[in-house]
């Protein structure tokens, strides 16, 4: 059993990921995806993967790689405790080696049998911005989280927390164009309104405005809507806003 994931093979895979993900949930599915592959390879055993996003008041898991993972989180959410959530709250790594040997946590561990999972693997992924997250890994066998097996994982987590702040803010940069983009459209739609508005009533710039504002108010529609009537009803199509994206 090898420790070695070909960490430069998974970084760059990561970076592929964030590159061809229009939104951060596919990052972060595809990003379990892999570590589940990568840290099954590792162990010779399947390992379930999730990762948990901790806000504040909330915790959530915001990815998972199957059905046993994203179960094995909603129980500690239900309990408020766990290895996934005292490493993501924490800053550390949590293991369990084997649940039926474990004294800690409480009732959460009678809670878990019936899923047949034995061991548990918690490590932080270190965000910023008032979030911290975790990377979940459950196996169904005991024992199967060794050291060299922790420190693959600790390395994934590494490469993981560098590519998901990463696609976070590129999420953030998509988020500010698509607004700027709605923005400008409803901008040139009302600026068409008005001239059509200023040609028809032979108006100035401001009473065309006034014109279009009056209409918005008295019929309890947006401005955009009313001018995007106007220009359709000239237009006959809806209008269009011309620049290079």
């Amino acid at each position: 059993m090898s420790s070695d994931i070909g960490e430069h093979s998974v970084r760059s895979e990561l970076q592929d990921l964030i590159l061809n993900s229009e939104e951060i949930d596919v990052f972060l599915n595809g990003m379990v995806e892999i570590a589940s592959r990568e840290l099954s390879d590792v162990t010779g055993s399947p390992v379930y993967s999730a990762v948990t996003l901790l806000r504040p008041k909330r915790a959530a898991t915001v990815a998972s790689s199957s059905e046993q993972a994203q179960n094995m989180d909603e129980v500690q959410y239900a309990f408020d405790d766990g290895p996934c959530l005292r490493a993501a709250r924490e800053h550390y790594t949590v293991v369990i080696q084997d649940y039926e040997m474990e004294d800690r946590f409480g009732d959460y561990k009678q809670a878990i049998e019936q899923f047949g999972i034995r061991s548990t693997l918690g490590v932080p992924i270190l965000l910023t911005d008032n979030a911290d997250a975790g990377l979940n890994l459950y196996c169904e066998k005991p024992m199967v989280f060794t050291p060299e097996v922790i420190e693959a994982a600790e390395g994934f987590a590494a490469n993981a927390s560098n590519s998901l702040r990463l696609a976070v803010k590129i999420a953030g940069l998509m988020d500010h164009r698509a607004n700027l983009t709605a923005a400008m459209e409803t901008r040139t739609t009302i600026d068409l309104a008005v001239g059509i508005v200023m040609g028809q009533n032979r108006c100035s710039q401001d009473e065309a405005i006034n014109i279009l504002k009056a209409a918005s108010s008295a019929r309890n529609v947006k401005l955009h809507d009313v001018a995007a009537a106007v220009v359709e009803s000239v237009n006959q199509k809806s209008p269009s806003t011309h620049f290079d994206a």
